[in-house]
């Protein structure tokens, strides 16, 4: 950065072998162009294993990370985050970089002091999905009900709160942006995260199987893949593992595999081979879409969210398209929609080297350029005394 500050803070939440996606790949980036800087987070369980990128890094961590399960298990202290991450001493940084799903913005700085959050979202389970999650938790069906219902209120109050504190926040997408300015009523830039697309090899010809891809929690919405390819009798490879387990494995009929977690190497083998990604969740950015466009594979995915960033429908320009949306989560659309690709053979419609392109649109070399222009700009206008003036939402 131009006119650097003396000492740079990276703030994550947590650091840890259980917690590994878009967000960490984002801190990665972060690392590389803030170097060097300090490290902070709520918890650590990374800098000490010898296979992790963090291996023998320094890593500032809150009390959380003395307490039972602290570092495993970190989110059953819920109530204690909000504190626990102000509680971190971030004196003497000129600038402040937090990456944010839950309670990093939320770091407290002085005047002279720049902080910018990269923000992957605002807490869904405090806010528009609260209820889902409520519906889905045990707990929360249960006598604890009234006690978390009155935990995520005041969760609510403090996002709302730390999120005024901080100078400048930039968005995963501009569904992110929206649900910030909801949220917080702050305006946001958006900057999408970065994907390995270099990885993936995009070349190969499509077999007859499609794929649905990540971690098997509630609001990914895999109960509704595995329904409509039921209702299709068309094969499908479920990959992935979580608390949805064992529901989905009970749901799925004869021509749905559930195959669980597969290493890096095995998921780009089969997003060059699968006949498309069927994804049916709403996500903040989503990150497996543009991996599958990387390797080639067109999206059916629902037509909302984050992934409206990435991914071209074929219904509204062929010309450009890199994917089918179908327009409502709901087993019978997308089985539909499902049959449509089918019927039309539309994979062979989307030009492996157009769904390349689109997808390197989003590489991590783009993500470091926009995100140290940003954070140049941000320093600029800091050290002018003119920062809070009007972003481009």
């Amino acid at each position: 950065m131009s006119s650097s500050p003396d000492s740079v803070a990276l703030v994550h939440e947590w650091f840890s072998p259980w917690a590994v996606g878009g967000a960490e790949a984002v801190v990665r980036e972060l690392d590389q162009l803030l170097a060097p800087h300090q490290l902070y987070a709520l918890v650590d369980g990374e800098s000490r294993r010898p296979e992790s990128w963090l291996a023998g890094r320094s890593v500032t961590t809150s009390f959380i990370q003395r307490l039972p399960w602290g570092v495993r298990r970190v989110q059953i202290y819920l109530p204690l985050l909000p504190m626990a991450v102000e509680q971190l001493d971030l004196s003497g940084h000129g600038l402040v970089v937090s990456s944010s799903h839950l309670v990093a913005k939320g770091v407290l700085t002085g005047p002279d002091q720049l902080h910018v959050s990269y923000v992957h979202s605002p807490p869904r389970y405090a806010w528009d999905q609260m209820n889902v999650y409520l519906h889905r938790n045990a707990l929360a069906r249960g006598p604890l009900g009234p006690w978390i219902r009155c935990q995520l209120h005041q969760l609510r109050q403090w996002d709302h709160l730390s999120a005024q504190r901080v100078d400048v926040l930039v968005a995963n997408s501009r569904f992110t942006a929206r649900r910030i300015w909801r949220c917080w009523r702050r305006r946001s830039v958006v900057i999408h995260p970065p994907v390995a697309v270099e990885r993936f090899h995009w070349q190969q010809s499509r077999e007859d199987f499609y794929l649905c891809l990540g971690r098997l929690v509630a609001y990914k919405r895999v109960d509704l893949v595995v329904e409509a390819f039921n209702r299709c009798r068309l094969p499908l490879l479920v990959v992935g593992d979580g608390p949805e387990w064992g529901r989905l494995r009970r749901q799925a009929g004869p021509t749905v595999r559930m195959v669980g977690r597969r290493s890096s190497r095995q998921v780009e083998d089969l997003l060059a081979r699968c006949r498309a990604l069927v994804h049916a969740g709403v996500e903040d950015f989503g990150i497996a879409p543009v991996e599958a466009m990387a390797a080639g594979a067109p999206v059916i995915a629902l037509g909302q969210g984050g992934l409206l960033d990435s991914v071209r429908c074929h219904s509204r320009d062929p010309s450009t398209a890199t994917g089918l949306l179908f327009d409502r989560p709901c087993p019978r659309v997308l089985a539909e929609a499902v049959r449509h690709f089918e019927d039309q053979r539309l994979w062979q419609q989307l030009p492996a080297e157009r769904l390349r392109r689109q997808a390197e649109r989003f590489s991590a070399q783009r993500f470091r350029t926009r995100m140290k222009t940003r954070l140049d700009e941000s320093w600029r206008r800091f050290q002018a005394g003119d920062l809070r003036a009007p972003q481009v939402p």
